[in-house]
This record gives structure tokens, C-alpha cells and sequence, in this order.
């Protein structure tokens, strides 16, 4: 055994028997004092979106949470917790009893998690994209209702790194550079005014009408910088005046008129378009699969029968070509169903729309 590990082994056997971070026992092994940000990130419940990020490897963080939802897929009303818990397990999972089961508990065990905690600081770990932006609006609403005050609630967000020419994530980083983040303005303190927003934007999104969302979408928070910008997005996934899809949408029509032959390939064209990469493969996989299967197809897919795949072959019919040249409206010939936060979208008319010329939510004409 090495010296190192054998420095670490006892490293580890400090941890289990003090129940201190990997950061601190070591710098009580060395008889060094730790910072005040490794105190600090020791004591609190780390919060991030997905397992991907190495926040154990980090040493600073020792009870974590991962939030795991794709709110701006489905249904997201304004009901309460077990309600909503139910909901979002019925759309993520489906039927099988036992999925069902377990997503239900997960959710559960999440939402104790956090409550559990409310006398204990906080540290969320997020990036700039619509997905965690929702994500992050969700778990301040909560805290506010729990009477957490806002100074023990660390963000750390982020929409780029150095080194990296597209950032995708703090799944891409090593657990030393996550370790250098608490040090740089990427991480702040929250102030009343930040849970105060969050909470307006976690409504505004669940509310029944999307009457609250350009507020949002124009909002410029110090703290909570990315969250105007997302919901900008949020709001060029209702349909366009021009042609009645959804921006997702398009991108991917577009990117199978480009010459992408493969689902795999649309989703690469399609991410490569998004300024804040939010989508995963699976939904949109979703979204070629409803455009295949609407009463006048804009897809054809290969082989038709089975689940989508990167290896699905993908083709544009005649009308998917006339609805991306604005020649028809794809909502007024195959209607839509779909939820975003808490309104649900049906039928062969919306009452609003996205302009494309105005770049705002407009009541439909």
C-alpha cells in the first residue's frame, strides 16, 4: 500500500466515524484548520439535477439529493404535493404498478429529504438550461413555503467554463474543477428578493393560462441570471403563428430537410441549434415519434412499429415539408395534446400563440 493510499484510508475511516466531509477530515488529519466554504459545504444538503455530477467525488458534500423530474415535459399543476408527486409519476413512469411504486417513493423520499433539512443550510448545485431552471425554481418555492430564510440557501449555476467551447453541464467537469466553484462568482448567497422571484416563476409556470410567463421571461436577476432566458425558451414551445409548431418541433423538421437521415442524427442537429441545451435524446425521440403518428404525418419513420431510436430512420413527408415552409399549420390540421407546466394544450385551436416577428406570447387569432 502506498503512502497515499494509505492516507486516504484513514482518510475515510475519520469520515465514518466523525461523519465529516472527505475535505475536512483530511485537513484534520494534516492538523489544518478547514475554510470556511468547506464548513460550510459539509453541513449543508447538497441538491443537483442527475447523478452525473460528481459531487461526492468532490469531497466537499456528504448528503445529497438529486432532483430527477423533466418538468418541461407533461403536466405540472398547481395541486398539491402528493397530488403533483402522482402526476408526475403517472407521466414519467406509466402504468406498471411497480415503476409507479418506486417513482412515487423516489419523489417521496426527495420532498423529505428537503423538508428534513429546513433547519440546516442548503447548497444547490444547477446549469442554465430550461431543464434545471424549472428544476431550480421548484426546490426555492419550496423552501420559501418552508419558511427556510433565504442566507442559508447557497446557488451554484453555471453556463459555461473555461476550456470548454460548448459547455453541456457540470457533468462534464472533473471533480477538482466542481471543487473550485464555491471560490468563484458562480456561487452566491440568495437574498429574499431571489426565493421571492423563484416563487412568482414556479406559479407563473403551474398556472392554468400562460398569462405569467413573459414577466418572467423578462425578468434580469443578479441571482438567479438565467432564469429570464429560460423561460424565453419556455415560451417558443407554444405554437407559432406561423406554422403552429413548437421551436423543438421545428428544429427538427429542419433538420431532417437538412439532410439527417437518422434520429440519432436529429437529435444532434436539433441540440447543436438550442443556446442552452435542455433536451435529451429520449424526448425528443418523443417528439419525431408525434409528429409520425399525427392524423397527416410530417415524419415517416423506419421501422414504424417500434420505439424510436438513434438508428431509426427518418424521412419528410410532403405536408411535414409544407408546414416548415409555412404553407400549412400543423396544430389546425392535426390538433395538439400536450401539457406545459399547468396548461394543457388540446384541440385544433390554442388560445395563444407565439409570434415569430414580435417575439412574444400572443392570444391566437
Amino acid at each position: 500500500m502506498t503512502k497515499q493510499e494509505d492516507f486516504d484510508r484513514r482518510v475515510r475511516a475519520r469520515m465514518a466515524e466523525t461523519g465529516e466531509s472527505y475535505a475536512i477530515a483530511r485537513r484534520r488529519l494534516l492538523g489544518e484548520r478547514p475554510t470556511p466554504v468547506e464548513e460550510l459545504m459539509a453541513a449543508a444538503l447538497h441538491v443537483s439535477n442527475g447523478d452525473c455530477t460528481d459531487l461526492a467525488g468532490t469531497g466537499l458534500a456528504r448528503n445529497i439529493v438529486y432532483w430527477r423530474d423533466t418538468l418541461h415535459e407533461g403536466p405540472v399543476p398547481a395541486v398539491g404535493y402528493e397530488e403533483l408527486r402522482r402526476i408526475r409519476a403517472d407521466f414519467l413512469i406509466g402504468a406498471d404498478a411497480d415503476d409507479h411504486a418506486e417513482g412515487l417513493r423516489m419523489f417521496r423520499r426527495r420532498d423529505a429529504e428537503l423538508e428534513a433539512n429546513r433547519d440546516g443550510e442548503y447548497v444547490l448545485w444547477f446549469e442554465a438550461d430550461l431543464y434545471d431552471q424549472l428544476q431550480i425554481i421548484e426546490i426555492l418555492a419550496r423552501l420559501a413555503e418552508l419558511e427556510v430564510p433565504a442566507e442559508r440557501v447557497t446557488l451554484i449555476c453555471i453556463g459555461e467554463h473555461p476550456g470548454i467551447a460548448r459547455f453541456g453541464g457540470l457533468g462534464e467537469l472533473r471533480a477538482e474543477q466542481l471543487r473550485e466553484l464555491p471560490e468563484t462568482g458562480a456561487c452566491a448567497r440568495l437574498t429574499p428578493a431571489a426565493l421571492d422571484l423563484a416563487t412568482r416563476a414556479w406559479a407563473a409556470f403551474r398556472a392554468p393560462a400562460p398569462d405569467g410567463l413573459p414577466a418572467i421571461a423578462a425578468v434580469r436577476s443578479v441571482e438567479l441570471r438565467f432564469l429570464g432566458e429560460a423561460f424565453e425558451r419556455l415560451c417558443r414551445e407554444y405554437p407559432s403563428t406561423r406554422d403552429g409548431l413548437s421551436l423543438t418541433e421545428r428544429r427538427v423538421l429542419a433538420a431532417v430537410a437538412a439532410g439527417a437521415e437518422s434520429a440519432g442524427d436529429v437529435f444532434v442537429r436539433a441540440a447543436a441549434r438550442e443556446a442552452r441545451p435542455y433536451l435529451g435524446d429520449t424526448w425528443c425521440f418523443a417528439v419525431m415519434d408525434r409528429l409520425a403518428r399525427a392524423p397527416y404525418p410530417l415524419l415517416e419513420l423506419r421501422p414504424a412499429d417500434v420505439p424510436v431510436d438513434h438508428t431509426t430512420r427518418v424521412r419528410l413527408t410532403a405536408t411535414g415539408a409544407r408546414v416548415l415552409a409555412g404553407e400549412e399549420d400543423h396544430v389546425r390540421l392535426n390538433g395538439v395534446d400536450r401539457w406545459i407546466g399547468g396548461v394543457h394544450l388540446s384541440g385544433r385551436e390554442v388560445p395563444r400563440r407565439w409570434d415569430e416577428g414580435l417575439e412574444a406570447l400572443l392570444e391566437a387569432p
